[in-house]
């Protein structure tokens, strides 16, 4: 099974750019549809992006469309999100996920992905 560590989380100003990394391990990491959600506190777990596992069909959420962009490179078992024009409203724990489906299904609820992370901060200042 798959296992999942995030990084490139951080501090940065309103109007600026991270990407944040998710290392998936095991040789099956390309079978998976892969999600990106956030939590901020006091707030429920929310879906931001997915990518299924070519990296052909990706999917956003409203509030980063056009701002945020999913990638995947499975020969280095990773997945990335980009996050550009950051607001204050984007601070948040953000977790990358994993379902199996080698079929090239993905979806948008926290409760079809069976695999986490242990999350990682971004914190977007005004």
């Amino acid at each position: 099974q798959v296992q999942l560590v995030e990084s490139g989380g951080g501090l940065v100003q309103t109007g600026g750019s991270l990407r944040v990394s998710c290392l998936g391990s095991g040789r099956t990491f390309s079978s998976y549809a892969m999600g990106w959600f956030r939590q901020a506190p006091g707030k429920e777990r929310e879906f931001v992006g997915g990518i299924n596992w070519s990296g052909g069909r990706t999917s956003y959420a409203d509030s980063v469309k056009g701002r945020f962009t999913i990638s995947r490179d499975n020969a280095k078992n990773t997945v990335y999100l980009q996050m550009n024009s950051l607001k204050p409203e984007d601070t948040a724990v953000y977790y990358c996920a994993a379902a199996w489906a080698p079929s090239g299904t993905m979806w948008n609820r926290p409760s079809a992905y069976n695999i986490w992370g242990q999350g990682t901060q971004v914190t977007v200042s005004s």
